[in-house]
C-alpha cells in the first residue's frame, strides 16, 4: 500500500511491504541497552497489555516478550503484519497482530497500559489518532515513542551510504540526523504531558552484507525506488562497502525514547 505524506520525501510515495522481506532479515538490530531501558521504567512487563503501533515486522512485541506484557502490534501493511506472523510463529511467540492504519485502530476503553511506537510516530495523523489513544490507554496509561539512527556526520561508513541513497532519491527526508530528543506536535499535549525522556549514544554492529541489507531496507531505497533504481543502488554500494569498510565494524547510532503520562482530562 503506497503512503503519501506531502511532509516526507516531498510527497514521493513509499510503500513498506516492498521492503518486508529485507525488513525482516536485516532490521531487527536494536542492541539490548534498547529494551533494557523500556524494562527500567517498568514498562512493557508482565502484568501490562500494550498495543505496538506501526509494529512493521513485529520487532518490538518479539524482542521484549520474554518480559512478560501481552502484546498486540499493527501496521497498515499487509506484508509487514505477514512476516510479523511468520516470524513469532517460528519462534512460538503468542502475539496478536491486525492489519489496520493508526488512524483506524478500536480497542474499547481503557484496554491498554502502555501504547508504544519505534520509528513510525512521525507518520500519523495526530490529530485523529491522539484522542484515540487517550481513549484505549487506562488512567495513568503511558504513551511509549522510540526511535533509533545511524549519525552520518559522526561516521564515515554511514554518512557515505546515505549520500548514495540521495543519489537516487534527492526528495528523501531521512538523511542529515543529529542526536536530539523526540518531538510531540502540539496535539499530543492536551492529553500527554512528558514522564520521562533519555536520548544515548549507542554502536550497532553489522557485516558489509548486514549494513547493506540494513540501507536497503530504509525508505529510502527499498520501499521507495523502482526495481531499476534498486539494483543500480546496490551495485554501487556493495562496491562501495568493498572499497571502504572492514568486513565487521560498528556504526555510530543514538537512540531516544519518549514517555508520556495520559493526563486527567476535566
Amino acid at each position: 500500500m503506497n503512503i503519501v505524506n506531502n511532509s516526507i520525501d516531498a510527497g514521493k510515495p513509499f510503500d513498506w511491504g516492498r521492503a518486508s522481506v529485507d525488513y525482516a532479515r536485516y532490521r531487527d538490530i536494536y542492541p539490548s541497552v534498547f529494551y533494557e531501558k523500556i524494562v527500567q521504567r517498568n514498562l512493557c512487563i508482565s502484568g501490562q497489555k500494550v498495543l505496538d503501533l506501526g509494529t512493521g515486522t513485529g520487532v518490538l512485541p518479539r524482542n521484549m516478550y520474554s518480559y512478560g506484557a501481552e502484546w498486540i502490534g499493527t501496521d497498515i501493511s499487509e506484508n509487514q503484519i505477514r512476516q510479523a506472523k511468520r516470524l513469532s510463529e517460528a519462534n512460538n511467540l503468542d502475539i496478536q497482530y491486525q492489519t489496520v492504519a493508526a488512524e483506524d485502530i478500536d480497542f474499547p476503553d481503557s484496554t491498554f497500559d502502555v501504547i508504544t511506537a519505534c520509528q513510525c510516530f512521525w507518520y500519523f495523523d495526530h490529530e485523529k489518532i491522539m484522542p484515540n489513544l487517550y481513549r484505549m490507554l487506562k488512567r495513568n496509561g503511558r504513551l511509549l515513542l522510540l526511535y533509533m539512527a545511524w549519525l552520518p556526520f559522526e561516521d564515515k561508513i554511514a554518512g557515505a551510504s546515505e549520500e548514495l541513497i540521495l543519489k537516487y532519491n534527492p526528495c528523501w527526508t531521512g538523511s542529515g540526523e543529529t542526536k536530539h530528543p523526540i518531538s510531540v506536535p502540539d496535539a499530543g499535549y492536551q492529553f500527554f504531558e512528558i514522564e520521562y525522556h533519555e536520548e544515548y549514544n549507542i554502536d550497532v554492529f553489522f557485516t558489509r552484507e548486514s549494513w547493506h541489507g540494513r540501507m536497503k531496507a530504509c525508505r529510502g531505497v527499498g520501499a521507495s525506488l523502482s526495481p531499476e533504481e534498486i539494483g543500480k543502488w546496490e551495485t554501487e554500494h556493495k562496491k562501495l562497502l568493498n572499497e571502504s569498510a572492514p568486513v565487521e565494524f560498528p556504526i555510530k547510532h543514538y537512540a531516544a525514547m519518549l514517555e508520556l503520562k495520559k493526563t486527567e482530562r476535566r
